[in-house]
């Protein structure tokens, strides 16, 4: 496991100053390293892809589980220097690097059945779902993100926190919070602190309709106090189209869209 002094010193050997814009914030706490990866629940025939290893504090982590890790990294000088520093450290895990950014994979080089990440803030919840979408065979999943957005993740129907994002990543599977972290544990310190979000994914999900379920999410929340009769009229065709597709799902016409749980919309989605 490595500690704050090491990478720093990792850092300080590339030249390497951690950038906002890559959201590059190291964990150099190992007790939060510990939790991370017990609260994702690995097993010992899990393949885990980690998005942004960074200098490698968490991926050495999950191979004290698991015995390979994906690991896709966007910094070629991070990229480069991950694997000297696993075979120093873990030499007999098994790491394959996938040099990309995360939101342009469509392939890695094995079927991962658990995500496993410290996701960049500024896009955590894009990267999120389109590796959910591109990567079906992942079974479950344990990331850490801003707080704020870790609520929106796992939100409920009702809840002030809750919209677009409950409702996708809900699409996927049952999603929950499992721990709040402590801003000082990561350097640079952010200026928000994180939490951590687990969740196991759904495989009984007709992914045809997925996209026309987003597409209703999106259009219920674009004006969000809208009744659903009203908000959904462009993606029906009209009002009335939309009251009919409704009353077909067995929705109320009147209700809005923060009420409704994800089985609604899929009901929607087919009923149109």
């Amino acid at each position: 496991m490595l500690g704050a002094a090491e990478i720093r010193e990792l850092a300080l050997g590339l030249e390497l100053k951690p950038t906002k814009k890559l959201g590059q914030n190291f964990v150099i706490d190992p007790n939060t390293i510990h939790r991370i990866v017990s609260a994702a629940h690995l097993n010992s025939k899990d393949l885990v892809v980690e998005i942004g290893p960074g200098l490698g504090s968490l991926t050495l982590g999950i191979l004290a589980k698991v015995p390979k890790v994906i690991v896709v990294e966007i910094d070629p000088r991070l990229a480069e220097l991950l694997p000297v520093t696993i075979k120093k450290h873990s030499p007999n895990g098994q790491l394959l690097v996938v040099l990309a950014d995360a939101m342009k994979v469509t392939e890695l080089p094995g079927e991962p059945t658990a995500l496993v990440a410290n996701l960049p803030y500024n896009i955590s919840v894009p990267v999120l779902l389109t590796f959910m979408q591109r990567f079906p065979s992942l079974e479950k999943g344990l990331v850490m993100v801003q707080a704020e957005v870790a609520h929106r993740l796992a939100a409920s129907p009702g809840s002030k926190e809750y919209g677009s994002p409950s409702l996708k990543m809900a699409w996927y599977g049952p999603a929950r919070l499992a721990g709040n972290i402590s801003r000082s544990v990561f350097w640079p310190i952010p200026g928000v602190d994180s939490a951590l979000v687990y969740f196991e994914t759904n495989a009984n999900r007709d992914q045809s309709i997925r996209a026309e379920v987003f597409s209703a999410i999106d259009q219920a929340f674009l004006q969000r106090r809208k009744t659903l009769r009203q908000a959904l009229g462009n993606w029906a065709g009209s009002v009335a189209e939309a009251q009919e597709i409704l009353l077909r799902a067995g929705v109320d016409p009147s209700a809005r869209g923060e009420q409704l749980g994800i089985e609604s919309f899929i009901r929607i989605a087919q009923a149109k």
